[in-house]
């Protein structure tokens, strides 16, 4: 489980919500006015329903698996896979291309077994890379869908938190006469665009973010299993798959530092 981008997470979204409770104490609101369950059903349910409308069923589970993902899955260290594909190379050198057959079941990640199966079934280079690469443009593009509903989320939510918000307003309308109540009803009419705008910049963008991010990280693994695989299929030394693979962890240590850059 990665608990560590979990507790992040969870922490991240608890302290902006609690800033922005402070903030509305500290101006002499109440929490209390938060306590809309109409604010919450148009913007939640109306973000639900435009999205059943905009994507597919089988996008929207993804999404939410993608979500799950993040909380249950850490991913898998390219570090980790370096000193594997030496392992198997040089198994291969010692005992043929096939004793990396009985390795397949035991590799921890789908896409490594597909590589594994395709590098030892004696088809040719291209055929490998290109079977490879297909199935790395679908898992790219089965990633983007995922990033693609959140943020498609996160530009909902806002706008039928102004419709929530106009709902509300339309109710003080109606009861003009009473002047009394009037401040008080329109302060509670602009809850809705409140938990809009909040769950588009505290949910579903940082979700989305975040998924991308793993997305990125799941890619570049993908290619480095690719290398790794056809250099098993070539019989490479183990020493020459550690040279061909090496320059994926200098690519992610170059991404790292430019994101902490950024």
């Amino acid at each position: 489980m990665n608990k560590g981008g979990s507790v992040l997470g969870i922490a991240g979204l608890a302290l902006g919500v609690s800033v922005i409770g402070w903030a509305h104490v500290s101006m002499g609101g109440d929490l209390r006015t938060f306590a809309q369950a109409e604010a919450v059903a148009v913007v939640f349910g109306g973000t639900l329903a435009a999205l059943l409308v905009s994507f597919p069923g089988r996008a929207l589970r993804g999404s939410i698996a993608a979500i799950v993902d993040l909380v249950r899955r850490r991913p898998m260290a390219l570090e980790a896979l370096v000193p594997a594909f030496i392992n198997y190379a040089r198994k291969a050198r010692r005992q043929g291309l096939m004793a990396v057959e009985h390795e397949i079941e035991k590799a921890p990640d789908g896409f490594l077994q597909r590589a594994l199966s395709l590098s030892v079934s004696g088809l040719s280079a291209q055929v490998v890379r290109e079977a490879l690469d297909i199935d790395a443009r679908v898992c790219a593009e089965r990633d983007e869908e995922r990033v693609q509903v959140l943020e498609a989320a996160a530009g909902y939510a806002p706008t039928l938190g102004i419709v929530g918000a106009v709902l509300g307003l339309m109710k003080v309308m109606q009861q003009f006469s009473a002047a009394d109540g009037m401040g008080l009803g329109i302060a509670a009419a602009f809850v809705a665009t409140i938990y809009g705008v909040g769950a588009a910049n505290l949910i579903f963008l940082p979700l989305a973010t975040r998924i991308r991010g793993r997305a990125r990280h799941d890619a570049l693994r993908r290619e480095l299993i690719i290398e790794g695989g056809l250099a098993l299929r070539d019989g490479a030394s183990p020493g020459v798959v550690e040279e061909r693979l090496a320059g994926y962890l200098s690519l992610k240590q170059e991404r790292v530092a430019a994101s902490e850059v950024a």
